[in-house]
């Protein structure tokens, strides 16, 4: 049994292989931490290489690079406005940061080199000290050479939760990714290739769920869910679908939204988009339901199975659920809001002619050169600390008008705030949300609204990190 190396996952392989059966009911990541009193939470973070089993099946370990030794890291729960100090210590060869991924805290904290902090060299240590005030789903990884510091395993869960959260009966954190590995299970090389930067980033052929393939949750009639979905892979877009089953979608990128069952029963998440999902076990006693990712239809696979047990939680339905409390984000002021335009070009099939780079107009053969293929507004990002694309008055609202000039779809996701969605293709959006991060459809235009709240320089760009690598990175800057 190989590891065919596609651009496709090829996961129902390793399935075939697993024993029927195993069930797998983590709470979040494979170190869950618990959640303290109100006081400051301190802990330590070392990125270093690790060997983790991610494949099972008789497939020898995989050489990573991770947080305390696992992929994903040390899940960290937190209460809504505890403080939180993070010293990180850098085991690997080569400098790295923390980046606090839809934290709305001090620019400082943000974890970007050479725009927020000096990076962290070998050997090296850094404290981060935040305070969240939003709860939500969140995550954290590094922000240096991050398509490859990301694509080796190094990133967590983060989770703030509510003064007064919903009635689950469990709470359960997925964190999924993909992973681009040879028929030995290693990580495949190199990373930056060409053909990533320019199509559609680096795509895997083995998913995981908590860094691992699990054949089955062990859940039980009647019992209910809570589900914090996050998306850390580099390039794939995901969309799960519950088979048998009607979640709720009580949250998207950790900020609160109406319950509603999604179109087509169909979670869809790109790359650093998270969901929190109330999922009630409906099925029946023994019964086993999957979880599909379908996103790309015709290269659908298996998540997980549902693997229900034969006495029920409770006899009767719950009621349909709760909605969160909302958190305390800034209200726009849409009629005094000042019109922006963000225009993203390039990539495969592209028209990107020629861009400014590094001050200079080039065309594309000379990009290229320069391992560059994508643009922001006719730029493209040579650095982190580069001039800022918007300077931005404190506490006034900004719409946004996001349009993607590309054959290819663009999470895009701006730091240290929240934005909220209100129209797709110039029409008002079904429903319109807080977000930190807006998934951009090819040739699609959104709009969104942005309070300008947070002073500092902040990073703007795809989270495909292989385009964000490739110039599709830009700073906004709030003047204090």
């Amino acid at each position: 049994m190989g590891l065919a190396m596609t651009f496709n996952i090829t996961r129902r392989t390793f399935l075939a292989g697993m024993a029927a059966g195993a069930a797998f009911s983590p709470r979040g990541g494979r170190a869950a931490a618990e959640v303290p009193g109100s006081g400051t939470r301190t802990l330590t973070l070392r990125a270093a290489p690790a060997s983790v089993n991610l494949v099972g099946g008789g497939y020898p370990a995989t050489a990573v690079w991770a947080y305390g030794g696992t992929v994903p890291g040390p899940e960290i729960r937190l209460r809504q406005g505890q403080r939180l100090r993070v010293t990180v210590e850098n085991g690997l060869e080569q400098p790295t940061t923390v980046h606090w991924h839809g934290l709305r805290i001090a620019n400082a904290m943000d974890g970007v080199p050479d725009l927020t902090q000096p990076p962290i060299p070998p050997g090296g240590t850094f404290t981060y000290d935040l305070a969240p005030p939003d709860a939500g789903t969140y995550w954290y990884h590094p922000h240096v050479r991050s398509a490859e510091q990301v694509g080796r395993g190094l990133y967590g869960a983060l989770v703030v939760e509510e003064a007064d959260p919903p009635p689950v009966d469990r709470d359960l954190t997925w964190v999924l990714d993909d992973w681009r590995l040879t028929d030995e299970a290693a990580i495949a090389q190199p990373f930056g290739h060409m053909m990533d930067l320019s199509h559609g980033g680096r795509m895997g052929n083995v998913a995981t769920l908590n860094g691992a393939i699990p054949d089955a949750i062990a859940v039980r009639p009647g019992e209910r869910l809570r589900l914090r979905l996050i998306n850390v892979a580099n390039a794939r877009l995901m969309a799960l679908r519950f088979t048998g089953h009607r979640p709720w979608v009580v949250a998207l990128d950790g900020q609160p939204v109406p319950p509603f069952a999604p179109d087509e029963g169909r979670v869809l998440l790109g790359p650093g988009m998270r969901a929190d999902l109330i999922v009630d076990m409906a099925g029946a006693p023994g019964s086993r339901h999957q979880v599909v990712d379908d996103a790309y239809a015709r290269n659908a696979y298996r998540v997980v199975d549902l693997a229900y047990g034969d006495t029920p939680l409770r006899d009767s339905p719950l009621d349909g659920p709760v909605a969160l409390p909302a958190n305390p984000l800034p209200v726009p002021d849409e009629g005094a809001a000042e019109r922006l335009q963000v225009v993203v070009a390039g990539g495969a099939m592209g028209g990107l002619a020629q861009a400014t780079y590094d001050g200079k107009t080039l065309g594309i053969r000379d990009l290229v050169q320069q391992g560059k293929v994508w643009a922001i507004n006719g730029v493209v990002a040579h650095r982190t600390d580069m001039p800022p694309l918007f300077t931005l008055d404190r506490g006034r609202t900004y719409r946004l008008v996001l349009r993607n000039d590309t054959a290819w779809p663009h999470p895009m996701h701006l730091h240290g705030h929240a934005f909220r969605i209100v129209a797709r293709n110039g029409a008002p959006a079904a429903r319109p949300h807080w977000a930190d991060t807006v998934l951009l459809a090819p040739e699609e235009t959104v709009e969104a609204l942005l309070v300008a709240d947070n002073p500092g320089d902040w990073l703007f760009h795809c989270h495909i990190l292989e385009h964000h690598q490739a110039g599709m990175s830009s700073v906004v800057r709030v003047r204090a």
